[in-house]
């Protein structure tokens, strides 16, 4: 229980980023078409079809309302927001039909919003995000009726109420304000939710998933989206890619976590769960930069230990101390992250000093950073992991064998790999 409390005292909560894609294809001739879509805030859903593939553009507007001008102004204020004539926040989606056919793109629409929501997505609420599919022609509306009670028949499945979604004859497309057009390009760090509900027409994406192995120990599950996520791309691109820690990482939709004691809302995409024995202990909703989520991670791992404080608050180990005897003298092998497991010394660079503290005459290339600290009224040389920016000690020019540099690190923030250990990680 202190464990608990202690990691849901550090953990931070923030959100931040998306990023950019264009899918336009350029080799094959193009057909376009296009169709209106309403599927809550439009920020999101203009940034999700401009990276389906096939898409040459989507277009944040108004329409589908009547009697005032269609501003954003207008239509957020309060006495529209349950307002029949209010207009509704869309996306003008222009593909290539030799590229993408209409009837995946409404999949896709379908897909990456929950159409059984009343004038709303999650807690944007009013008319203007109702769900709304705004047709060119008669062959459209009838294509669009059909996915709709193709879903219908899915969602029913999956324990799902009624499909909301309106569906009739585009009126008028109304561009929206210049400063909507591609507006989480412009704000990486903007609003962009996921209210999918999972429930895909690709039945391989819902697969049932064996938790079994997560009921025993500690894991983190990383809620990812059927449906393209700028911030899922990210925080697999920035933290994933790289991560190589003990504590094991599993990908899963929201409808794949069977056997799970999960207290935190799973609508958004990404979300990382920290998991000990079957149960959450803390969440963390949308992208999570590296510093958090090693700050997080150490929490879980380490708990309110001599390490944590180490990696963390700049602390010091003990001279002497018993993850020094272990690691003192130690067999061949590579020193590394004890959260992110990157390679940080290697034994062949270790000395010992008669300080008391592990010593090397230098690091892994290209694994630590190095900053000024003018703690304790010394002026000292500090180094930290590079990949998951933990304290490891200071570097003392000169202190080292044949005038080497000698680096003091902190022994409780390594674990150590035998070399045919390390060189066999996948």
């Amino acid at each position: 229980m202190f464990n608990k409390l202690f990691f849901l005292l550090i953990f931070l909560v923030t959100s931040t980023a998306a990023m950019g894609a264009d899918n336009n294809d350029a080799q094959m001739s193009v057909a376009k078409e296009r169709v209106v879509l309403g599927a809550g805030c439009f920020w999101g859903v203009e940034k999700r079809f401009e990276a389906l593939p096939g898409v040459l553009d989507a277009q944040s507007g108004y329409a589908d309302g009547r009697g005032f001008k269609p501003t954003y102004k207008n239509i957020i204020a309060a006495k529209r927001r349950y307002d029949e004539n209010n207009y509704a926040e869309v996306v003008r989606v222009t593909f290539n039909a030799n590229a993408i056919s209409l009837e995946r793109v409404l999949q896709f629409y379908f897909e990456q919003h929950d159409p059984t929501q009343v004038n709303r997505q999650g807690n944007d609420r009013g008319t203007q995000y109702r769900s709304t599919i705004l047709t060119y022609s008669n062959e459209q509306t009838e294509l669009a009726q059909r996915v709709k009670a193709q879903y219908q028949a899915l969602l029913s499945e999956a324990g799902y109420g009624k499909i909301a979604t309106l569906i009739k004859p585009l009126d008028k497309f109304h561009m929206a304000e210049r400063y909507h057009q591609d507006y989480l390009r412009k704000n990486p760090n903007g609003y962009c939710p996921d209210h999918s509900t999972g429930v895909v027409f690709n039945a391989k994406e819902t697969e049932h998933q064996d938790n079994t192995p997560l009921l025993e120990g500690k894991h983190i599950v990383v809620l990812d989206s059927p449906n393209y996520c700028p911030y899922c791309e990210k925080f697999k691109q920035e933290v994933l890619a790289s991560y190589q820690g003990t504590i094991d990482v599993h990908l899963r939709y929201a409808s794949q976590l069977q056997g799970l004691a999960i207290t935190s809302k799973t609508y958004a995409t990404p979300t990382i769960l920290f998991i000990e024995n079957g149960q959450e202990v803390a969440a963390h909703q949308g992208y999570m930069p590296p510093e958090l989520f090693y700050k997080a991670l150490g929490a879980l791992k380490l708990g309110d230990s001599e390490a944590y404080r180490v990696a963390f608050a700049k602390g010091t180990d003990s001279r002497f101390c018993k993850q020094y005897e272990v690691f003192k003298n130690t067999p061949d092998g590579v020193f590394v992250d004890k959260l992110s497991g990157a390679p940080l010394f290697d034994t062949r660079d270790r000395f010992n000093s008669g300080t008391g503290w592990l010593s090397f005459t230098q690091p892994v290339a290209g694994q630590v950073t190095r900053h000024q600290d003018n703690s304790f009224g010394m002026q000292r040389i500090e180094i930290r992991s590079k990949s998951s920016g933990i304290h490891l000690g200071h570097v003392f020019p000169n202190e080292g064998p044949g005038g080497k540099a000698r680096y003091c690190i902190n022994a409780t923030v390594l674990e150590f790999l035998p070399r045919d250990e390390f060189n066999g990680r996948s």
